[in-house]
């Protein structure tokens, strides 16, 4: 809680100094009052459930209200809740905009995502009205990488597809080339987005055997690709060479749709397509077109747009799609340590203080 202690001389005039709390001491012969003075507490408000951890942290400087619901907060609670509050611990699934601000009104002074990405906050409407940001970089990158080469190989390897034949009556007997995939071993990788996660992901691709990792970046990682033993090229060479293809790059009005028609029919009939970064990046209709006219031969999501996806929609008809939903950090320690942060960051926020990882753009 934050308080200012403070001795006052008898008869001294009072300070207009808020509520204070008076009590009579003796010292050195004289009487004093001792006052004690409380303020309150700045107001945060978390739009959803999260860790005991994260809540102690922000419960000892802070008065917390929250979204207990079982899904993302309604947009009308978050309208009704945000009013006054000093803070706001926010996720990926809500949308910070204009309306969000204008109700919280001047008090608020920082909004912490817990998320690497930030496409759902409007950034330029905050940094406008001097709110400061903040995020979660790094502490997901080993889980996002992880999930990654796992959905690589289910959907190369076609476990899911397997699994179905292995429960509903499929498997007859041991055939030579029945539920065959492509395999790792001497193929090319390309990676979109060589930032931390997608180096991660080509050093854990490394020890399968590929002949080559590529990658595309908007800007080189020499160093940092040199140690890995990947080449940058061009995005066209990217999409005709690959075997598989990674993406993990961020959404931005460069990479929206990037993925589209024109792109899926440079890559090989028998390429394997992942992505982990954000929906938005990929043409889903044109994703859709080219699965089913084995444009390519696989794509394995984690990321979609809307999200969740229909259940009607046409990708959850393909067998050779396999849609995760939007698990890429979902492990216990890093989810716990991605709130910490988020909490750490309002803390610090609020008391002034620099924020551990502060969002600047």
């Amino acid at each position: 809680m934050l308080s200012t202690r403070l001795l006052i001389k008898k008869n001294c005039p009072l300070l207009d100094l808020g509520k204070l709390l008076a009590e009579k001491v003796l010292c050195s012969g004289q009487k004093f009052r001792f006052f004690s003075l409380k303020m309150a507490k700045p107001a945060v408000y978390v739009t959803r459930e999260i860790n005991k951890e994260a809540l102690d942290i922000l419960n000892q400087s802070c008065t917390v209200s929250s979204w207990a619901g079982s899904g993302p907060v309604p947009r009308a609670e978050l309208l009704k809740n945000i009013e006054n509050k000093s803070g706001l611990f926010c996720l990926l699934s809500d949308k910070i905009d204009s309306e969000i601000l204008n109700k919280a009104g001047p008090n608020l002074k920082v909004i912490a995502t817990m998320s690497v990405g930030y496409d759902h906050l409007d950034v330029q409407e905050i940094k406008k009205r001097g709110i400061k940001m903040a995020y979660t970089p790094d502490i997901l990158t080993d889980a996002t990488a992880e999930l990654a080469v796992a959905l690589l190989l289910a959907t190369s390897r076609r476990l899911l597809e397997s699994n179905e034949e292995a429960r509903t009556g499929g498997w007859q007997a041991w055939s030579p080339f029945w539920m065959c995939g492509p395999g790792l071993k001497g193929s090319t990788v390309g990676i979109v987005g060589f930032g931390r996660i997608g180096q991660e992901i080509a050093k854990r691709l490394k020890p399968f055997g590929p002949k080559k990792i590529i990658y595309y970046n908007r800007s080189e990682k020499r160093q940092e690709a040199q140690e890995i033993g990947a080449t940058k090229v061009s995005f066209e060479e990217l999409l005709a060479e690959s075997d598989f293809i990674s993406v993990s790059c961020s959404l931005t009005p460069e990479t929206k749709e990037m993925f589209n028609e024109a792109a899926f029919k440079k890559m090989k009939k028998t390429a394997i397509f992942v992505n982990t970064s954000r929906g938005g990046v990929v043409d889903q209709d044109d994703l859709v077109r080219a699965l089913e006219s084995k444009t390519i031969w696989a794509a394995g999501l984690d990321v979609m747009t809307p999200e969740p996806l229909p259940l009607d929609h046409p990708l959850f008809k393909l067998k050779n799609c396999v849609i995760l939903p939007h698990i890429g950090s979902a492990c216990i320690e890093t989810r716990n340590e991605m709130a910490v942060l988020t909490a750490k960051n309002i803390v610090q926020a609020l008391e002034d203080e620099p924020m551990i990882t502060e969002l600047v753009v």
